[in-house]
């Protein structure tokens, strides 16, 4: 299993470049409000909140919600992801935090965050229950742990061919590196099980009290086929502790 988040994080590493610049543009989009508009639906916007970014990637989520006045820190696995999420936060001049990190045991103490957010990161763990029990540890009592994802596995098999724009990430992504996300995605879903429904199943155990299922955040989010179109239909999943 630590064999995939090798594999996981060496992909990553080969598009952290390009993916800065898809998100310095999708931050100055109209998706901006979009995804706070999501957030304000879990959280109030009112009280400045320590919120964790897990999976930060280069840092779109942690820089939109510090924009919003709020304490954000952005962890990844992948060294060159993190050095982004700093050329980000710098060149929007946001005062954000970001660290090496595996989300799946991390350094921080019991109940240091509010919140927890992430996107497109828990179908790639190969220990999801692991995470979301370490997830609920760093959970201040009442935090809510915000998740958007999609069951990526399963719709590698069934999903809709969908042209897509010319500058879209998946069009300029070279064909061995498809090759490679393919692969792992296989890899991946061979033990996995249907989600957001395994998720719920996990996050309970895990020991949070209300968990929360929303499956129309695709439609909100990805209203026009642009270069930041997903064509995995995402989901949210707000877990409470």
């Amino acid at each position: 299993m630590e064999r995939i988040k090798h594999r996981v994080t060496h992909y990553w590493s080969h598009r952290a470049e390009n993916f800065e610049q898809q998100r310095l543009r999708e931050y100055e989009s109209e998706k901006k409000e979009r995804w706070l508009a999501e957030f304000q639906k879990y959280f109030l916007k009112g009280r400045p909140l320590r919120i964790l970014d897990v999976g930060t990637g280069t840092g779109f989520f942690a820089c939109i919600l510090a924009s919003e006045g709020h304490e954000t820190v952005g962890i990844d696995l992948t060294p060159e992801m993190i050095d982004h999420a700093e050329h980000m936060a710098a060149v929007l001049g946001l005062d954000a935090r970001f660290l090496i990190m595996d989300a799946e045991e991390t350094d921080f103490q019991d109940e240091s965050f509010d919140v927890l957010v992430t996107r497109n990161l828990t179908w790639t763990l190969p220990h999801i229950a692991r995470a979301y029990r370490e997830w609920y540890r760093l959970l201040k009592p009442g935090g809510v742990l915000v998740n958007f994802d999609a069951d990526y596995c399963a719709a590698m098999e069934s999903e809709e061919e969908i042209e897509l724009p010319e500058n879209h990430a998946h069009k300029l992504v070279p064909d061995y590196m498809h090759a490679e996300n393919e692969a792992i995605t296989m890899e991946i879903g061979a033990y996995q099980m249907p989600r957001p429904q395994w998720d719920v199943q996990l996050l309970v155990e895990a020991g949070f009290e209300r968990v929360l299922v929303d499956m129309g955040v695709y439609k909100r989010i990805y209203k026009e086929i642009d270069e930041f179109y997903n064509p995995t239909p995402i989901f949210t999943i707000a877990a409470y502790k």
